[in-house]
Formats: structure tokens, C-alpha cells, sequence
């Protein structure tokens, strides 16, 4: 396995603002608090110790030992449940949603960054403890997100009615999606493995929920990996007061947007719209908005209607039926775990540097926000044609066009690079335009004229033997633009598309492993990993 890097900046598919980010322009820096390092971990070590309380880390432990009392938990995921008792415990978080199968490989990767950061800090900190944790997106209600992978370019798909939470759906109607998984996977021992694992997952547990837990224990148990379901009633009952703010006082709305404006006005995006009221209600069935209305509160899409002392009494008595949106999960989040770090993509850090402002008003320590990583996996099949045909993998990420130019005039043999006849035609117009400033101006512009039809009858006439190399050229181009796209399907990143059995078929356990010793949080750079013997 070989290893090299490139700037996220340089892939062209990271956002100016996570590009921004990782730099640390100044422009950025009002809306995050430290910047990721483990000197800075330790400072938010400092500032969480004073916030989180002993009482909450009893809650805590108690409720992830139920959540799991019926997993067959690690060693180390069992010690680092009860060590979260100790005040010098601290957690390093992710979240994702319940993906069929993990979904996308960047599920992996999420995970692995907040196990391989924990062990940092560990190693430079070790009179400290540190957990990495999985939060399961078990209350989101967009069943359509969720319900596919796709593997060797065939997207499989479970097909179902839904309403509500995704996490306490039935694994019913699976049985079609493992035909179609079986088929296209074969009978080689990891993909044995697979299938054993699947069918583990999705035929011996009753609701999304547990099958994903079963699935990420499976994969990450022996790592120590936490996972957690924010769907708890006596969690929740931690959020009772912030949820109470949020129905009354709508103070989320009035921190979240006046950021968001900043953010615009410094020249980025809004990634998600603030609501006057960010909680959904949530019952058997039922996820929908919670609104104001004059006479009370509504529960959009339904009947339900609430007084004020009413919705006050319903979250006293059950406060599992208030869901927290996008916006005001990241509180939640912090309040019920001793976190240091959230993990996460560039779509989910947009989101929270929306909200900076608001931790500080409700008095929560903003955590500090790590970019997960991202990697190109080449298998040595392809790894062996990039190299036959001598191309530099950095090169991959141009798009399908552009790298098809730069090939092509790589390996023609006669130059497609029109530069030195282009500066040969500007030094001719460069005397003509002397000549014409000793003349009418009716003169200039015709040699304007001129020069600008000569230079685009040059850039046309380069094209055409671009064009020309191409289809000379194409038995090699064509096998070169069969390898990207299988390595950036849909020209995209490989890890948004592909599913980890892909790999796992080939590598077997040797697929997480790997990428546990070559994962480093903290190098901010997109990492390219070539299989090789």
C-alpha cells in the first residue's frame, strides 16, 4: 500500500469555505472556536471538564449500557463505556445517518478518524481517557437517503412504504435487496463474510436502529467504538431546558440567523435555513415541524395541537416525542456527552458554523471542528494500468475532459501547444498597433479586429488537432478514462458512491486495517491510497 496526499483545495471538490477552513483565513475564524490540534483539544479538555457534570456522565453511562444491553460488546468498547464516569474521560464524536449497509465508504472514514484522533490524544495525554463515539442519526425521517448502496455500479435498493423516524423501521422486505447483494458479489470467502455479516445485521434484528448498531459494532468493536442513540427519553430529559427555550423563546432562530447573515456577507453560504421553532414532534409514525400558531402550537401535517402550558406539560412528561432538527442536534449532542471534537463532512461543518453563536448564548462550549477524512482507494488492478500508462494520480482528479486533454498532449508525438505561434502573432499585431496610433482610430480598431480573429482562428485550429491526437490516440485515452471512471463514478468521489463491500470482496479485513494505520486526522489533506503487493 502506497500513500501520498494532495490539498484539499487541489482535488476541486471541496468547497471554498472547508478549503477556507483548513488554511485558517481570518475570514473564517469568527465562526468556530479553536482550531484543530492536540494542544487545542486539551484547552477544550479544560473548558468541558467545567461545564459537564458528574451527574450527567452517570446518565450517560447508564443509558449507553442499556442501549446496548443486548450487543455483544467488546473489552474495549465496554471499558470505555463505564470510564466515561471519570471526569478525565472525554468523547470524540460522529454522526451518520442509518445508511443500508453503511452506504457510502465515507462512513468508514468518518469512524475511523474519531477512533485514530482518540488514540492520538491518548498517546500525548495518557493521565486522560478518551472515547470515540458514533451518534446514530436514528430520528432523521428521509427514508429515501438511506435506503441504497450501490455496488459495481449497480445501485441496490430496498423498496418500502415509510413514514416517521428512520431508526424504528422494520427490517422487512430485505430479503430482495440480499438476493441482489448475493448475486453480485459472488462466493469468494470475504464475500462469504459480507453476506454472513448482512444477514446477521438485517435478518436477526427487528428495527433499523439495532441493525445498524449490530453492523458498526461488528466492523469497529475491537477499536472501542461507542455508539449511541440520541432517541432516549432520559437523555432527552437533559435537553428539557434547552427544548424549552427553543418552544418559548425562539432564541435559537435569532442567534442562528444573524451568523448565517454573517457568514453570507463574508462570502459564503447558507447551508441550513434556521426555523423560529427547530424541533420536529415525534411519535409512532409521525416526525413533523412543530409551529407557532396564535392560539398555541401546531404539529404541521396533523391534528395534534398544543396550548403553551400544554406543549410545556408534553415535554416535562415525554420529552423522547421532541426531535431536535439539523440545527439543534449539534446542542443536544454536546449537552448529553463530554465531547471535544465533532467529526464530520464538509455539508455537516457548513451547518455548524452556523451556530458558534448560539453555544455561546445558551452557555455550552462550542467543540472543536475536524473535517473527517478523505481517501481514494486504488485497487492494484488499476493501480498497475495508471502505471503502465505513466500517469500521476494527482492527475485523476481533473475532469473527464480536461483530463483527457492533458493526456492527449502528454503522449502525442508532435505538439498540441499552439504558445509560440500565439506570441509570434502577438508581436506582429504589436507593430501594426504602433502603426496605428499614428493614425485614424477607425485603423486601430480594424487591427483590433483582426488580431481577435487570427486568435481565435489559432485556438480553433488547436482544438482541431486535439481533436485529431484523440482519435488517433483513443485505444490509450479510452483506458485511461475507463480507470477514472471507475475511480470517480458519476464524476464524483469515489468514497460519496461506492460501497465498502466493493473493497472488503478483494481485501477482507485487510480494508480496515489498512486504513486505521494510515488515517490521520489531523493532516487535513485528502489522502490517495494505492493497493500494491
Amino acid at each position: 500500500m502506497t500513500k501520498q496526499t494532495i490539498s484539499y483545495r487541489d482535488t476541486g471538490y471541496f468547497s471554498k469555505l472547508i478549503c477556507d477552513y483548513i488554511e485558517q483565513n481570518d475570514t473564517l475564524k469568527p465562526f468556530y472556536g479553536r482550531f484543530p490540534s492536540v494542544e487545542n483539544l486539551m484547552l477544550q479538555a479544560n473548558e468541558k471538564s467545567l461545564s459537564f457534570s458528574e451527574e450527567n456522565r452517570s446518565i450517560l453511562v447508564e443509558r449507553l449500557l442499556f442501549q446496548n444491553k443486548n450487543t455483544t460488546l467488546s473489552e474495549a468498547t465496554t471499558l470505555n463505556i463505564k470510564s466515561l464516569r471519570n471526569k478525565q474521560t472525554f468523547t470524540v464524536t460522529t454522526g451518520h445517518q442509518l445508511n443500508l449497509f453503511t452506504g457510502p465508504l465515507y462512513f468508514l472514514y468518518k469512524i475511523i478518524s474519531v477512533i485514530n484522533l482518540t488514540k492520538q490524544l491518548k498517546s500525548e495525554n495518557p493521565n486522560y481517557h478518551f472515547v470515540p463515539v458514533y451518534w446514530m442519526a436514528t430520528e432523521d425521517h428521509d427514508f429515501e437517503e438511506i435506503n441504497y448502496f450501490n455496488l459495481f455500479d449497480e445501485k441496490i435498493k430496498w423498496e418500502r412504504e415509510t413514514s416517521g423516524d428512520v431508526g424504528e423501521l422494520f427490517t422487512e422486505g430485505l430479503d430482495k435487496v440480499f438476493e441482489k447483494f448475493s448475486s453480485l458479489t459472488g462466493n469468494s470467502d470475504t464475500a462469504i463474510s459480507l453476506k454472513n455479516l448482512f444477514s446477521e445485521a438485517y435478518f436477526k434484528h427487528n428495527t433499523l436502529t439495532e441493525a445498524t448498531r449490530y453492523l458498526a459494532n461488528e466492523l469497529f468493536k475491537n477499536e472501542g467504538l461507542v455508539i449511541i442513540d440520541g432517541n432516549d427519553s432520559e437523555l432527552k430529559k437533559l435537553f428539557i431546558p434547552f427544548a424549552k427555550k427553543e418552544l418559548k423563546q425562539n432564541n435559537a432562530f435569532s442567534a442562528i440567523a444573524k451568523s448565517s447573515q454573517k457568514l453570507i456577507q463574508a462570502g459564503y453560504h447558507e447551508q441550513v435555513h434556521p426555523r423560529a421553532i427547530n424541533l420536529f414532534y415525534l411519535q409512532k409514525g409521525i416526525r413533523e415541524r412543530i409551529v407557532k400558531e396564535k392560539e398555541g402550537f401546531k404539529v404541521l401535517n396533523t391534528t395534534i395541537v398544543f396550548s403553551e402550558k400544554e406543549i410545556l406539560s408534553e415535554l416535562q412528561k415525554h420529552p423522547e416525542r421532541f426531535s431536535p432538527n439539523a440545527l439543534l442536534r449539534p446542542l443536544y449532542q454536546e449537552v448529553v456527552l463530554p465531547n471535544l471534537a465533532y467529526v464530520g463532512g464538509g455539508g455537516e461543518l457548513a451547518y455548524w458554523f452556523q451556530l458558534k453563536d448560539y453555544f455561546e448564548e445558551v452557555g455550552i462550549p462550542f467543540p472543536v471542528l475536524i473535517l473527517r477524512n478523505s481517501v481514494l482507494l486504488i485497487p492494484e488492478k488499476l493501480s498497475k494500468k495508471l502505471d503502465r500508462l505513466e500517469m500521476p494520480v494527482e492527475k485523476l482528479f481533473l475532469s473527464s475532459e480536461e483530463l483527457s486533454a492533458w493526456f492527449i498532449k502528454k503522449i502525442s508525438d508532435i505538439p498540441i501547444d499552439f504558445s509560440i505561434q500565439k506570441l509570434h502573432l502577438k508581436q506582429q499585431f504589436k507593430e501594426l498597433y504602433d502603426l496605428a496610433e499614428k493614425t485614424d482610430k477607425s485603423f486601430l480598431g480594424a487591427v483590433a479586429a483582426q488580431e481577435k480573429k487570427q486568435r481565435n482562428g489559432l485556438n480553433k485550429l488547436e482544438k482541431r488537432l486535439l481533436n485529431a491526437q484523440k482519435r488517433k490516440l483513443k485505444d490509450q485515452l479510452n483506458r485511461l478514462l475507463k480507470i477514472h471512471r471507475q475511480l470517480f463514478p458519476d464524476g464524483s468521489l469515489q468514497e460519496r458512491n461506492k460501497n465498502f463491500s466493493e473493497f472488503y470482496i478483494e481485501m477482507g479485513d485487510k480494508l480496515v486495517n489498512t486504513l486505521i494505520s494510515t488515517i490521520d486526522p489531523l493532516l487535513m489533506e485528502f489522502m490517495i491510497l494505492e493497493c500494491t503487493n
